[in-house]
């Protein structure tokens, strides 16, 4: 690749360009700090002899045309520019090049000095002062303070004039105390304001904020805190990472230990690479008493853009006060200040900006302070809690949903766990069966026959009307609106909301109310922003009001509160999932591999995440007739010379066999008979040897005996880190000790085994194939880990880290998310924790039981990333060649904010690879700066159009992300290529520059299927092909936060050539959520609508990263149900699980027919599988019958309806009737 020649590019976040207008003048100051602009403002109008001074914002340099215009008009014409740049270079890298090298041009001196006080070389290497004239204005600005401003200043006419220079940069309290109308107090003066005996809460600040009188949001959330009776600490620091402010805090925090800390400050002080290694972090020391760290946001935004926008915060402020803190384990709260214009210093030339507080949004965080106060403080036979299970889709055969965890189970242990911590809990069930009677006992969300039922709560028309009108107007009239009078809610009877919440003295147990779309689905389900009903809002008043509940834990990933309608983050009053949990304390039980989700929760309704551990992970194996198929191919290949007739009989028993089982459609098989057996084998292999859930994770309990060994191997099966020594592949290392001079990660399995065949791995099963030497490597790998037979020297290495490191972690885990879960009721700080797919080399995201955090969205996509994007970009036009005969020219790819934290940016380098741009990075903060355009020449085929359909929270969480593309893909239209090399250009030359970013109205998630399935409102695929469209046709980027353009929409998926959706680890699969047939299946539709065909679907396994795999759709589905849903290895596994095992198998059912509807990639034979598996068998038909017998009978309608539908004509003609039998019980 010759990126010489790369055509740079900048990353344009959508926002119009700023003329600043300013005239030139002797000294030029730049700074992102309001703070700094202030106090250069006051300290030049306090001067006698006053330099000449333009004072320039540089988030209003942002734009790089911006930065040309001030350039031209103002710093080309002055004597002297100062620039504080915070992050280095790679934060204005634009800027910090184009003033550089014009200053130099032009020889003027300019001093780019840090934004805090550590040296960046970067920055001291592009200016031209001297190093004694750079040392000393730094110094000036660093230690802060009017006289020290005042001091910069004469120093900076001083190196104009050649006067006197001022004395030294005086240093200046570091840190210390405050208190509103007395300035800096000391501990004795602050006290005696103090309520005996209340909770401390230590409010954390910069020290900025008092040097440059930026006081109002502090001092009115210490107002605000003493209102409530709480002992307000306001503690500011010039960092948490300096020692003399984390010293200050130790003392203070040792003399006042905080029961809950509210810290102000920006960054953090771990660091996402740094893991366990991070520096002390003063906020979580040993002296701050374990208090709950709630991190409160002075946004850099006007206070207008936040109220009239629905995305919350800036990217800026994301990065800085939400996504970085989150490493430290900071709980998000709110934005309890925003910029405001004080005045505009004409003798600057400069808008002055000062915080303006927000009262209603220092409220709302004082009372969430003051609720985990009371939290901690309550004793515990007093605390009250309650466990709340979803229910998604709102029947009841899927009550207490939460993705790889057996929900009922995990809240009976957390129950039992509480009464031993000495909770005055009383008559818990016995079991999670026991539990799931009492919950059925009562009103579910399922409608049908809820009358029928005696069990559960019920909360007075009369109290709910009084918490009702508490609500801000603006949500009682949507509500109203939306739904009508209390009266008309379907679970209001006898004057009075009849709700699913059972009490066990101190505890409930309930499940969270329905949305509203099963209420009236056929006029909703079009409604991405719907608000919830009366009945909604009647369960968590009575949680709060009548219960009077201290915590609420949400069990399991994930329910619908964090999902209603608002702002993306920083919430207002009337959003409505503040106005639904209101300030209670939240925790919630999460899987540890799915940041983005649970990030969600985190960011929209301040909860404290307790990760848990996946579901055991196992090898697949042979059964039933592949087994029998496998088999016969080994008898067919030993044969082979030896017995030509033999051989004949065979393959057609073999080809017979595939027909029948449906086998030659999902191997691919083409009628070369001879090719279809090497073919068939390697797909029987593949089979064997895929990854597939045993079971389900049971929270707070670690896995034990088989089910750990065969995590433990699946953990060290790909390498990790470096992948050298001890992070080496299990597998990998044993092939090398053994000799065996193949890659068992990377082989055909089909190929003849020619290789030595040692002793070691001697078996009783045929050895002909790399597929079987795999096998073999595996099985001794498993005998390895429980200590059976004797490790290499390579096995050696990686047998230690098992040994000291991996099963340990995994011993821990349970234990860990126990005291994790209980830690945060006993309302303490739950430390922080990495997340992401521990299979795919991510060990140190156990042991799980932390409050995990994701990742730094500026540095995404990572390299690592890019490099797996670049390869599956290039494996996915090959194949797509290969099929089709031509190059691909326009690509729809789904792209989640959850895997894309998960990955460090996968989806969208792949999307930036196809399109043949390459991101570029900073080398010394790892963040994205920019692009570069790889050359028609050296890219060596036509770039790819592409367009992204996002998800509402990859909009939430990535606007960097949709900027970064939508730079890259405007850029990539504006080039003059010739039109066969650049789709993109030559669309545009006709169509113009047109939006390639598309998803949710704002403010709304999802794709909007759901509803059609669950409800059974759609008669075809243009139904669906009509929920798709009418929901993602917002467009983004180039200042667009989602604009109606469902035309737009349509025009690119009118154009697209093939549907893009790449899944990142085998930990679950694309039946296990309906996400994939949302996004997949709705992209299907629509294109086929649109087009009148349809277009190849790719789903593309990116779990080992160095080798990416494409697959169709079809193929997928295929694996799929052969290697897991018609598996007896998993039936069996779910079988250990009662009702929420049953439940996993209806949940399969329906996902496989939701595919079928939408995508039509599942064939005939498939529901004969699933049909002979779950219903023809007895054994498990019995199982469903006797845990969930909702589950059996949902699963039978389903499978009626994929007849009904045309989707499935059964292969047994008693499929009909006892489908029949089954529905009528």
């Amino acid at each position: 690749m010759h990126l010489l020649a790369a055509t740079p590019g900048a990353i344009d976040d959508g926002k119009e360009p700023v003329d600043l207008a300013q005239s030139p003048a002797d000294i030029l100051f730049i700074s992102a700090a309001d703070t700094e602009l202030a106090a250069l403002s006051q300290a030049r109008a306090d001067m006698d002899a006053a330099p000449s001074l333009r004072l320039a914002n540089l988030t209003h340099l942002a734009h790089p045309l911006s930065v040309d215009l001030h350039i031209e008009t103002c710093a080309s014409k002055c004597k002297l520019g100062v620039a504080r740049v915070l992050g280095g270079q790679g934060y204005w890298r634009y800027g910090v090049e184009q003033y550089a090298a014009h200053c130099q041009a032009l020889g003027i001196p300019l001093a780019l000095l840090p934004g805090d006080d550590k040296p960046d070389p970067d920055l001291a290497l592009l200016s031209t002062v001297s190093e004694e004239d750079y040392a000393a204005l730094w110094a000036y600005m660093v230690e802060g303070g009017p006289e020290n401003t005042t001091r910069f200043l004469t120093y900076a006419q001083a190196m104009l004039t050649g006067s006197d220079k001022p004395a030294p940069a005086a240093p200046l309290l570091k840190s210390g105390l405050y208190w509103p109308g007395k300035g800096l107090a000391d501990f004795d003066v602050i006290s005696e304001s103090w309520q005996e005996n209340a909770p401390v809460v230590a409010v954390v600040f910069y020290r900025a904020l008092v040097q440059s009188a930026g006081l109002e949001p502090i001092g009115g959330l210490v107002s605000e805190l003493a209102k409530l009776g709480l002992n307000p600490l306001p503690i500011f620091v010039s960092s948490l990472k300096d020692p003399l402010s984390a010293a200050t805090l130790q003392s203070l925090f040792e003399t006042a230990p905080p029961s809950v800390i509210l810290n102000c400050t920006s960054f953090a002080v771990g660091s996402p690479h740094e893991g366990d290694d991070s520096p002390q972090n003063p906020l979580t020391m040993k002296a701050a008493n374990a208090a709950p760290v709630f991190q409160v946001v002075l946004s850099t935004s006007a206070e207008a853009t936040w109220h009239e926008g629905t995305s919350g915060l800036s990217a800026r402020d994301i990065a800085m006060n939400v996504a970085l803190p989150e490493v430290d384990g900071r709980v998000l709260t709110r934005a309890i200040s925003f910029k405001g214009e004080a005045f505009f210093d004409a003798a600057t030339e400069c808008p002055i900006a000062t915080y303006r507080a927000r009262p209603d949004r220092i409220a709302f965080v004082a009372q969430l302070a003051k609720n985990w106060a009371e939290l901690r403080h309550t004793p515990l036979p007093e605390r009250r809690v309650a466990l709340i299970l979803a229910n998604y889709p709102n029947k009841d055969g899927r009550l207490a949903n939460g993705v790889g965890l057996d929900t009922p189970a995990a809240t009976i242990e957390v129950l039992n766990a509480l009464v031993n911590q000495g909770y005055r809990i009383r008559n818990t069930p016995e079991s999670a069966q026991a539990l799931m009677q009492t919950i059925l006992s009562g009103p579910t969300n399922w409608l049908t026959d809820r009358a029928q039922r005696s069990g559960g709560t019920t909360l007075p028309l009369g109290e709910y009307l009084t918490h009702f009108h508490r609500l801000p107007q603006q949500v009682q009239d949507q509500i109203a609106e939306r739904w009508g009078t209390p009266e008309s809610d379907p679970f209001f009877e006898d004057n009075a909301f009849r709700l699913s919440l059972f009490s066990y003295g101190n505890a409930v147990v309930g499940v969270q109310p329905a949305r509203g779309y099963n209420i009236d689905p056929t006029d909703t389900y079009h409604c991405p922003d719907l608000v919830p009903p009366h009945n909604y809002l009647a369960f968590y008043f009575w949680l709060r009001h009548s219960f009077k509940t201290h915590a609420i834990a949400h069990m399991g990933k994930h329910g619908n509160l964090e999902w209603l309608p608002g702002k993306a983050l920083a919430l207002s009053e009337t959003c409505m999932p503040e106005a639904v949990l209101g300030p209670v304390p939240h925790i919630y039980p999460f899987i540890v591999n799915d940041p983005g989700e649970g990030t969600q929760a985190k960011r929209r309704a301040s909860a404290v995440i307790i990760d848990h551990l996946t579901p055991p992970l196992t090898r697949a194996e042979s059964y039933g007739p592949m087994k029998d198929l496998e088999a016969l191919v080994d008898e067919y290949y030993e044969a082979a010379g030896v017995d030509p007739r033999r051989i004949e009989i065979l393959k057609k028993e073999i080809l017979s066999l595939t027909t029948v089982t449906g086998l030659d459609e999902d191997a691919g098989l083409t009628g070369d008979e001879e090719n279809d057996l090497a073919k068939l084998d390697a797909y029987l292999c593949e089979l064997k040897e895929a990854q597939i859930r045993d079971g389900l994770h049971v929270f707070g309990k670690s896995p034990e005996g088989r089910l750990s060994r065969d995590l433990v191997q699946a953990l060290v099966r790909i390498p990790r880190g470096d992948g050298k020594g001890e992070n080496a592949s299990l597998i990998r290392a044993l092939a090398l000790d053994l000799e065996l001079n193949f890659d068992p990660l990377d082989c055909d399995f089909s190929a003849p085994w020619t290789g030595p065949k040692p002793a070691q791995l001697s078996g009783e099963t045929a050895w002909r194939s790399h597929g079987d030497t795999v096998e073999r490597l595996e099985e001794y790998a498993a005998r390895l880990i429980e200590g059976e037979a004797a490790p290499g020297p390579a096995s050696s290495a990686v047998l230690n880290q098992v040994e000291h490191v991996v099963k340990p972690k995994v011993t821990q885990c349970g234990p860990a998310e126990l005291d994790g879960i209980l830690t945060a009721f006993a309302g303490k700080f739950v430390p922080p924790g990495p997340s992401g797919a521990p299979t795919r080399g991510r060990l140190d995201t156990l042991p799980t039981g932390r409050n995990f955090y994701s990742v730094d969205s500026r540095a995404v996509p990572t390299p690592t990333a890019w490099s797996l994007g670049w390869k599956s970009a290039n494996l996915l036009i090959d194949k797509h060649l290969q099929t089709h005969g031509d190059w691909p020219r326009a690509m729809l790819i789904t792209a989640w904010g959850t895997a894309n934290m998960r990955t460090g940016g996968d989806d969208i380098a792949q999307a930036l690879a196809l399109m043949g741009v390459k991101p570029q990075w900073d080398k010394a903060n790892r963040r994205v700066t920019g692009f570069e355009i790889i050359p028609e020449t050296a890219l060596g085929r036509p770039r790819v159009d592409v367009t992204l359909r996002i998800s509402g929270f990859f909009r939430d969480a990535f606007p960097s992300l949709i900027s970064l593309f939508d730079s890259a893909a405007r850029a990539v239209m504006e080039l003059d290529e010739p039109d066969s090399a650049n789709p993109a250009a030559a669309r545009a030359k006709t169509e113009g520059i047109r939006p390639r970013v598309y998803g949710s109205k704002p403010g709304a998630y999802g794709a909007g299927l759901q509803a059609l399935i669950d409800e059974r409102l759609w008669n075809d695929r243009a139904d669906f092909a009509e929920a798709y469209l009418e929901w993602g046709g917002y467009s983004y980027g180039a200042g667009n936060e989602g604009k109606r353009d469902r035309a737009g929409f349509e025009q690119r998926l009118s154009q697209t050539e093939a549907i893009v959706q790449n899944q990142d680890n085998r930990e679950h699969d694309i039946l296990d959520s309906d996400d994939y047939y949302q996004f997949e299946g709705g992209a299907a539709a629509a294109v086929a609508h649109l087009q009148g065909q349809d277009r190849p679907i790719y789903h593309n396994d990116h779990s080992r990263p160095e080798r990416p795999v494409i697959r169709t759709l079809d193929d997928e589905i295929g694996r799929v149900v052969r290697s897991r849903v018609v598996n007896p290895k998993w039936i069996e596994g779910v079988k250990r699980h009662g009702y929420k095992g049953a439940f996993e198998i209806a949940a399969t059912v329906d996902y496989l027919f939701a595919f079928a509807a939408t995508t039509h990639a599942v064939k005939n034979h498939h529901f004969d599988l699933v049909h002979a598996a779950f219903l023809e068998d007895e054994e498990t038909r019995d199982f469903i019958e006797e845990h969930n017998p909702a589950a059996l009978a949902e699963i039978a309608q389903r499978l009626e309806e994929a007849i009904e539908k045309g989707l499935w004509i059964p292969r047994s003609n008693s499929a009909r009737a006892l489908l029949e039998q089954l529905r009528q019980r």
